[in-house]
């Protein structure tokens, strides 16, 4: 086991991770841009050290400024967390030229994966039922025509280096197909440096399901069960749970099945997560892997016990996954609610400020992962999000209900959050049934209006 580990990240990520060192006995080393100098990961780890100012391009994402850092402090690995550097091979890679370990997947896992059309095509090739769509970068408007009306409208277009939404544009004609086709390319440009867009059939108003795998270093490969990630904005998850109340257990069973033997394929390594996207008729569709830790990652320990950032590092370590398929249960239902400092009522403005009051709800079945306290100033130079709230019971209903009494004790102010959101979707009939798909926000927001 390695002795000492610096984080290259920041907020709630860079304590959850400094949280499972410290139980592992391992001293970390954490960095900060100038304005998280009084952050509580700055203040837990054993060593900071400050990598550049506020912009995300002068500190978390200043691959020498961390590098120097990791010399400096002399540890023997370095973990990305999730967002800024995690899925960046490049990265990966002069992490392994320094004789650093980067604890996640290989470089080759994160290049293969982080180009959609090289991922599809792998899983079309391992059995995987993938989405009707391109199988190469399309570059013109005769092209994107011809696909579209191979495969009929609607179709989404999608940056092959993408995420979050970005580069993604939805079209039901020729017009509006021809105008996004620009747009998602110039997009996809200045997000990821690489204006290369696929062109796939849109599934209307699907669930986003998604299977959590681990794989050691020695072939083995395991998955933990699903987590329904449905209710999202923009494309950005905002509530998930498991298990998910959309599937039954023999596609349960099929779509774990499937994660596993398409990790073993391209020789995956650590922790990943296979996304899908379930239709109307319930049949699933291989979408993407996600080659890190998830934000979400909390609920699946909370049904399984099994610690995800601990085996994590152990992985990349060099230690067998001490378990068998056969020997991992899921036991409850768990739900996250993300807390974002966004005001849900102004189309979720950001709402940046000094939070003067916090009240942390706990009890039965809460667990908060937060770097937030009372006189903590949130930053408008990073990602909105401030905290997650995870409610775990013995069913389903019980976790809501146990969700619903943690936010009505959940306080921050001044500021706004999505708190009152998070209230509401608890209370909603649709939620509730557990019938709703990616549009769930906006039909509420719709409803409300």
């Amino acid at each position: 086991m390695f002795s000492k580990i610096l984080i290259a990240n920041r907020g709630e990520i860079a304590l959850r991770i400094i949280r499972a060192c410290k139980e592992l006995g391992i001293r970390t080393v954490a960095v900060y841009s100038q304005p998280d100098i009084n952050s509580l990961h700055v203040k837990f780890a054993d060593e900071a050290i400050c990598i550049g100012s506020a912009a995300s391009a002068n500190s978390y994402l200043n691959i020498p400024s961390i590098i120097s850092a990791a010399e400096i402090t002399d540890v023997e690995a370095i973990h990305p967390g999730y967002g800024f550097l995690a899925e960046d091979a490049h990265f990966a890679e002069i992490c392994e030229s320094c004789k650093i370990k980067f604890i996640g997947p290989t470089p080759a896992n994160i290049r293969r994966m982080g180009d959609k059309m090289a991922a599809k095509d792998a899983a079309r090739k391992a059995g995987l039922p993938v989405i009707p769509g391109s199988k190469t970068a399309v570059k013109t408007k005769e092209e994107a025509i011809k696909t579209a009306k191979e495969i009929g409208y609607p179709v989404i277009i999608k940056a092959a280096a993408g995420g979050g939404g970005k580069g993604m544009r939805v079209c039901h004609n020729d017009v509006r197909l021809i105008s996004a086709l620009l747009t998602a390319q110039r997009e996809a440009e200045a997000a990821f440096g690489n204006s290369d867009v696929y062109i796939e059939k849109y599934i209307e108003s699907p669930r986003h399901i998604e299977i959590q795998v681990l794989g050691d270093q020695h072939g083995s490969i395991v998955h933990l069960g699903e987590r329904d990630c449905t209710i999202q904005r923009r494309h950005q998850k905002l509530i998930e749970e498991t298990p998910s109340p959309a599937i039954d257990h023999k596609s349960r069973k099929k779509m774990g099945e499937l994660a596993v033997k398409f990790s073993k394929a391209i020789g995956y390594v650590n922790a990943g997560t296979i996304e899908y996207l379930l239709d109307k008729d319930n049949h699933f569709y291989f979408m993407e892997m996600n080659t890190r830790i998830q934000v979400e990652h909390p609920i699946t320990e909370a049904v399984t016990g099994i610690d995800l950032v601990k085996e994590h590092i152990g992985i990349a370590a060099g230690e067998h996954i001490r378990y068998k398929q056969d020997d991992i249960k899921f036991n409850g239902s768990a739900i996250e609610c993300r807390i974002y400092a966004e005001d849900p009522d102004n189309d979720f403005m950001p709402s940046p400020g000094k939070i003067n009051i916090i009240n942390l709800p706990g009890g039965r079945g809460i667990r908060i992962d937060t770097h937030i306290y009372p006189g903590y100033e949130i930053s408008p130079y990073y990602d909105s999000m401030i905290g997650k709230l995870i409610a775990y019971g013995k069913t389903r209903f019980e976790a809501i209900k146990i969700c619903e009494r943690a936010l009505e004790e959940f306080i921050i102010e001044p500021i706004k959050t999505t708190i009152p959101f998070d209230k509401k979707v608890m209370n909603n009939p649709a939620f509730l049934r557990g019938r709703f798909s990616t549009d769930f926000v906006e039909m509420l927001f719709e409803k409300k209006e």
